[in-house]
């Protein structure tokens, strides 16, 4: 790469990255442009050769291209690589560029035939030839349930989609990284190539939430295959960004059904499929699973998504649970962070999980029966920790626990509304900040003053989304 001090355009991006990251190593403010021109010239059509040029709107063109990258996804239109723009770009993901929302390939192009065929050209050593082909059949049941096309393995001759697992330059003009960063592209429908998959070989394939799933990247390649186009909903299979599912209860959400419906229309089942729909911030019927603090951010869990609300960022970010902790469950019941222990504590039915930052502490899950509650107990609403006491609730009544003695306080479980007057609901969720109670029920919250023992505000609990 030309030195920085040569091109002014490299100069403009070096200032902008040195102040997202202030560190004076040349190698790493340069390894950074890299990354911002590798990634806006493969997903974002940024010419390959304007890094080098001498153009008069060779600056204004990387900005443009910086601001659609992080409009597609949710990011501070700013039009500069600051820290959450660079952190994005090094996610893995897939290789082919990015559109917008669920879309369909440009052109339109859509198989003519609905009876597909595929070959397996090559497998990857990792697994076994029966993995490979349980994952691949798997990753195209997941487009047949929703629509009428059907898939069939063949082992020899032309298939309509071939797979193979190949490494660096292939001879598709779309070479490969190495590990991490793109690990498969597939191909729009058509002749010759078009409609094959191909996956990294040196990438780590696995059938496990350990390094990277065969049978999710597949079935987001086969998206591409069959003419859909990157989605910038989170929650979507055509996402390009690499995230954990559990295959064994997956479920294509609903905005990749509406995506392949709308290239070859409901699949001939008389009961059409549905699928979850990714949780929007601002709806005013949003209410939470759990609320929890951790080291100053905010954590607000949400089927198999969490938001993070951090008091120095002004987005709040929506990501998978596994995407941090693949081996969690989604679908949290309760949350707190002892502050003292530097600990999280994560409830599920009659479990809980123990984080220490973002790593999950080892021995878990374990019973909630650890904590003294009555066998009738399977499952808790909410949790907070404050001076030393854990405050559980349940239905309407909660349990509070000496953190200290590690024991269940006598005289509990006591009535919420006795001793939380004006909190008259069931609880979802409350986290505890600046000597108040914050409470959620339903689509609203309730401040409660720790100190003056009364509800002091009510409101949407989408506030804390910057709603």
């Amino acid at each position: 790469m030309s030195s920085l001090k040569m091109l002014p355009l490299l100069l403009l991006i070096h200032m902008q990255l040195s102040k997202a990251f202030p560190v004076s190593s040349h190698t790493k403010e340069e390894k950074s442009v890299e990354v911002v021109q590798n990634y806006l010239e493969n997903f974002y059509q940024l010419p390959k050769d304007l890094f080098q040029s001498k153009r008069k709107n060779s600056t204004s063109m990387v900005v443009e291209k910086l601001k659609e990258m992080q409009r597609f996804f949710g990011l501070a239109v700013t039009g500069k690589p600051n820290e959450e723009t660079l952190e994005m770009m090094q996610r893995p993901r897939c290789g082919v560029p990015d559109i917008s929302d669920f879309s369909l390939t440009p052109g339109y192009p859509r198989w003519q035939h609905k009876n597909l065929t595929y070959r397996i050209i090559s497998y990857t050593p990792q697994l076994s030839k029966t993995d490979v082909e349980a994952a691949i059949q798997k990753a195209f049941q997941v487009w047949s349930d929703p629509s009428p096309l059907s898939f069939t393995m063949v082992s020899q001759g032309k298939a309509d989609i071939e797979i193979s697992f190949v490494q660096r330059a292939h001879g598709d003009n779309s070479p490969f990284d190495g590990p991490n960063g793109i690990l498969a592209h597939a191909f729009q429908p058509g002749q010759g190539i078009g409609g094959d998959a191909h996956f990294d070989a040196e990438e780590t394939w696995t059938k496990t939430s350990e390094n990277y799933n065969l049978f999710l990247v597949a079935a987001h390649e086969f998206g591409h295959s069959l003419g859909l186009s990157h989605s910038s909903d989170p929650g979507a299979l055509m996402y390009p960004n690499y995230a954990f599912n559990e295959p064994n209860t997956y479920s294509l959400p609903q905005d990749d059904i509406n995506g392949i419906q709308a290239i070859y229309g409901p699949s001939d089942n008389p009961v059409q499929p549905t699928g979850p729909s990714t949780p929007t911030a601002c709806d005013p019927r949003l209410t939470f699973d759990a609320i929890t603090t951790l080291r100053g951010e905010i954590l607000f869990f949400k089927d198999k998504f969490f938001w993070r609300r951090h008091p120095q960022l002004q987005r709040v970010e929506l990501n998978f649970i596994s995407l941090f902790w693949p081996s969690l469950p989604s679908g949290i019941q309760a949350a707190f962070e002892d502050s003292d222990r530097d600990l999280v504590y994560l409830f599920k039915g009659n479990q809980y999980w123990v984080l220490s930052g973002y790593d999950v502490q080892p021995g878990y899950p374990k019973d909630i029966s650890d904590y003294g509650f009555p066998s009738s107990v399977r499952a808790i609403d909410a949790a907070v920790s404050y001076r030393t006491k854990t405050y559980f609730f349940v239905n309407n009544q909660f349990w509070r626990y000496d953190n200290q003695r590690q024991s269940m306080e006598p005289g509990y479980p006591k009535s919420i509304a006795s001793t939380f007057e004006g909190i008259q609901s069931r609880i979802d969720a409350v986290f505890q900040q600046n000597n108040f109670f914050f409470f959620f029920s339903g689509p609203r919250y309730y401040a409660f003053d720790l100190n003056g023992h009364r509800v002091t505000r009510v409101d949407r609990s989408i506030r804390w989304l910057n709603c």
